[in-house]
């Protein structure tokens, strides 16, 4: 974990002096991340992509303003929070004037992948309880909770995205938690391994 640590300070510093080469390591380092942090909040592979892209276009251009090294993760993920926040509002205004954006289905992106019917069809079953979970929460409580559970950020990480205190991101971590125990619906989730 340590010599991980190091290896992506390392190519910051050297993406930060102009380094091609280190900068493309560091996106194929975080990629995956990044990528699936954006799907679990747009449920839509097109729009994960496209918004994928600008994040790390971003991070490329805003490189020089990272003040510590160190914190690359957690200063990417505001990036990316803060671009999947532009997504909804832009989608939500163009919905009020009448231009209606389908989201593709979940399950139909990832049956691509999946020749199997039944696998779909749970996929699909699951990431519908999933939505109806962080649905039910506030939006801080479903924000903590994504960032602990889907990105598997640590408390320290989180405060950093969100720029809360650790207390704060714990108090709303607990109260999602609750809510998440007190749904009955939503146990099958505890026991497909997500907590």
């Amino acid at each position: 974990m340590a010599d991980t640590y190091h290896h992506v300070t390392e190519l910051v510093e050297k993406a930060r002096a102009g380094n091609r080469a280190s900068l493309e390591q560091l996106v194929d380092h975080f990629h995956k991340d990044v990528f699936r942090m954006v799907y679990y909040r747009t449920y839509s592979r097109m729009d994960a992509e496209d918004l994928t892209q600008e994040i790390f276009m971003q991070m490329s251009k805003s490189l020089s303003s990272l003040k510590d090294a160190g914190s690359i993760r957690p200063w990417l993920f505001r990036i990316a929070s803060n671009r999947v926040r532009d997504f909804h509002r832009k989608k939500s205004i163009l919905s009020f004037f009448g231009t209606t954006i389908e989201l593709e289905a979940a399950a139909q992106a990832t049956a691509e992948n999946h020749n199997n019917p039944a696998n779909a069809m749970m996929l699909k079953e699951f990431q519908l309880e999933f939505r109806q979970l962080t649905d039910s929460l506030s939006q801080r409580e479903r924000e903590v909770f994504m960032l602990r559970f889907v990105d598997q950020l640590g408390i320290r990480e989180i405060a950093g995205v969100l720029k809360k205190s650790e207390s704060t991101v714990k108090t709303h971590l607990y109260r999602a938690l609750r809510k998440f125990r007190q749904n009955p619906g939503l146990h099958s989730l505890l026991k497909g391994g997500l907590l």
